[in-house]
């Protein structure tokens, strides 16, 4: 569970206002101070996914000086990206002629894993444009929180979900508390922000796009519920593996994340037949089963049903996806925590990932290292934990 903020006493609001609920509806809630609301009503979670976003994409658009965004669910991020290039599957997907700015910052987060974004909490580094906005108002998603709105972008996204759509505007010149706290069973547990300098614990030799890339990944690790591990490639984050109880499974998750992520640029997931009718959602959910080939027994005839005989036998034919995902590379592996055993590399190989940067330290780093050398990856420790809860 996110931290709630100590704020300094000179500085704490004396008032409060009342949430539309907790973490569940049956539980009433309060919140004093934090963003403005400039339309709906905001529960619990919807107020911790809005503040981790945004402390994310304005962390990352501070060490890359580029526009970010974050898809946000359940307190930890789907996708994050960075300002860069949207490449022909989003494009068609998205139904884009094109995007550049701050728009393709966002593309890219909610492209990197579209099942888990329906429904999102969206943060933007900078003030909403008209682009955005307009895009922004086909998207099934349920918040957003920028620093701002150019004119007529706030009445577009207001008018989203009969009106309901949440809006916060954030302070992009706040200063955040030295000191957070949170209460839990009646104790009440302090400690400092984590504030640490990202960059500083790169080395200053490594390739612009790999630091970058490195960035990113940290940044979005900081705000990803521990453990955690992810995956970058070209300023956007791919693959996501949050809060499980082994560093390994988090490299494997946030591979598999990866692996149909490369796989839904495959023209056999591309050109699927189009179905009449059939809502874009829809079609994205059938083009990841099909890429990652996790369909149930009646889903495989319903798939038949609509994609055709063809695509049917496409679907356990193996070679297509292996060959398609050995010629992933240039993946950036960022760990919140070190790597405790050489399996965490020997996964990272099999999805394209050419570097890992983790804090070192585990006992058994020797195994580690000599795992990255035997595989061709380099790797990098910074010496820095980010864990979260």
């Amino acid at each position: 569970m996110p931290i709630e903020t100590d704020v300094d006493a000179r500085r704490r609001p004396t008032w409060s206002t009342r949430m539309r609920y907790g973490m569940n509806p049956h539980q009433s809630a309060e919140v004093t101070g934090g963003p403005t609301i400039r339309n709906g009503a905001p529960s619990m979670i919807n107020y911790l996914d809005a503040l981790n976003a945004y402390a994310l994409v304005r962390e990352a658009d501070d060490v890359t000086g580029r526009p970010a965004a974050a898809s946000f669910k359940h307190v930890s991020p789907a996708g994050a990206a960075i300002a860069g290039p949207v490449d022909d599957t989003a494009r068609e997907t998205w139904n884009l002629e094109g995007a550049d700015g701050l728009l393709s910052a966002y593309v890219r987060a909610r492209d990197a894993d579209p099942k888990s974004s329906f429904g999102d909490v969206i943060a933007l580094s900078r003030p909403v444009d008209a682009a955005t906005a307009e895009f922004l108002r086909t998207m099934i998603c349920d918040a957003l929180i920028a620093p701002g709105f150019e004119e007529g972008t706030l009445e577009v996204l207001s008018a989203k979900r009969g009106g309901k759509f949440l809006v916060f505007e954030v302070d992009p010149a706040v200063e955040l508390p030295a000191r957070e706290r949170r209460d839990v069973m009646g104790a009440t547990l302090v400690q400092d922000r984590d504030a640490a300098d990202l960059a500083a614990t790169l080395p200053d030799n490594l390739e612009p796009r790999v630091r970058e890339d490195a960035l990113i990944g940290m940044a979005a690790a900081r705000y990803t519920q521990s453990n955690s591990v992810v995956f970058v490639k070209d300023g956007a984050a791919i693959g996501i593996g949050a809060g499980q109880q082994n560093r390994v499974d988090c490299v494997r998750l946030a591979g598999s994340k990866a692996r149909v992520w490369w796989l839904r640029r495959h023209p056999l997931v591309r050109d699927l037949p189009t179905v009449n009718g059939m809502k874009r959602q829809d079609r994205l959910n059938w083009q990841i089963r099909f890429a990652g080939h996790e369909m149930t027994h009646l889903q495989l005839e319903e798939f038949g049903r609509l994609f055709g005989e063809q695509a049917k036998a496409a679907y356990d034919e193996p070679l297509w996806r292996d060959a398609w995902v050995g010629e992933l590379s240039g993946v950036t592996m960022v760990s919140d925590g070190f790597l405790p055993f050489r399996d965490n590399v020997d996964h990272a190989a099999e999805f394209g990932v050419t570097t890992i940067v983790e804090p070192g330290g585990s006992t058994r780093s020797d195994e580690v290292e000599e795992a990255c050398i035997q595989l061709g990856i380099a790797r990098v420790q910074t010496g820095l934990r980010l864990f979260h809860h």
